[in-house]
């Protein structure tokens, strides 16, 4: 096992996937970076390096300092971050993207990971089960850089033979960090006020339903595809991922089992127009079937795990 370098580690992604990894292959193996330290005891936890993603030098000289193998690159703008900055964004997320694409093409390092997102999705797309080839029309600026990174990650592969994998992430939901500008962050902070204000206000409607994953189960498969033989990788792209579905309504519901007198109010902003975007349900038959994908993590089971977690750290 070569040394991995997680480009954007002090993000909500990056954070544990860096300890998952450190805790599988050792921290010294495992190189954190991002384009400022973050948590002093993330940072302190393991090797750790200030890169810019978008500065193609820096990348290069960490990967031939630590003589890296594998890049994580999980630097991005997320959605509703992006439609404020659109250029930047665009910016961002595609010559981060291009920058180890054009390293792996030239035999610096071996493999890549890099995710995707629902967002390649738009209104033209069927919303229920949502097939893993079908219209992709996305209509945000963070869905146009996805999809136009699917596409570069797919021609890198067939023209250079650069093994880069990638996942199209539902909504990601987390006790171990904040949220980090998405539109379905909305189910992370939900979690917060709960216990600190025992109510919350949605920026999404009642019945906005979309799909979701607790983030063990993101995190795992994210290591699972890049531990499966290249053979078993079919799709060049991205892969569909799923776990679960759910509104706002139905996440609040399971709240109220452990918090009876948690409320909830709806006042919709910019984001639900991305929400409504974007699929109500995914279908990740490929990625079962080609590296066995499974989730673990229903609505129930996530509820009751995000509630033990932050009251523990509350206390």
């Amino acid at each position: 096992m070569g040394t991995i370098l997680i480009i954007g580690a002090c993000g909500q992604i990056g954070t544990e996937l860096t300890k998952k990894l450190r805790e599988l292959y050792g921290k010294n193996n495992v190189i954190a970076s991002d384009v400022r330290k973050g948590d002093p005891e993330f940072v302190a936890s393991g090797p750790f390096e200030v890169v810019n993603a978008l500065d193609f030098n820096q990348v290069e000289e960490v990967i031939e300092k630590y003589k890296v193998e594998e890049v994580y690159l999980m630097a991005a703008l997320l959605s509703a971050t992006a439609e404020k900055n659109p250029a930047f964004a665009w910016d961002l997320n595609m010559n981060s993207l291009f920058h180890v694409l054009n390293l792996a093409k030239a035999e610096k390092i071996k493999k890549i990971f890099w995710p995707s997102s629902i967002a390649v999705f738009g209104p033209t797309t069927p919303k229920q089960n949502t097939p893993q080839y079908t219209v992709m029309e996305p209509s945000t600026v963070y869905g146009i850089s996805k999809q136009s990174g699917e596409r570069w990650c797919e021609y890198y592969h067939n023209i250079y033979g650069v093994d880069v994998r990638s996942i199209r992430y539902p909504g990601l939901i987390s006790w171990s960090t904040l949220p980090g500008g998405g539109t379905t962050d909305y189910a992370v902070d939900i979690y917060h006020k709960a216990l600190s204000d025992g109510s919350y206000t949605c920026f999404l409607s009642e019945d906005t339903r979309l799909p979701m994953m607790y983030m063990d189960d993101a995190i795992r498969a994210t290591i699972e595809i890049m531990q499966a033989p290249a053979k078993n990788i079919k799709i060049r792209s991205s892969y569909n991922l799923s776990a679960m579905d759910f509104t706002p309504k139905e996440i609040a519901e399971t709240i109220k089992q452990h918090i009876p007198d948690f409320t909830i109010a709806y006042e919709p902003d910019f984001r639900q127009k991305i929400a409504d975007s974007w699929p109500q349900s995914i279908d990740d038959s490929h990625a079962r079937k080609d590296w066995n994908w499974q989730h673990q993590y229903g609505l129930d089971a996530m509820t009751t795990d995000m509630l033990e977690h932050l009251s523990s750290m509350a206390e």
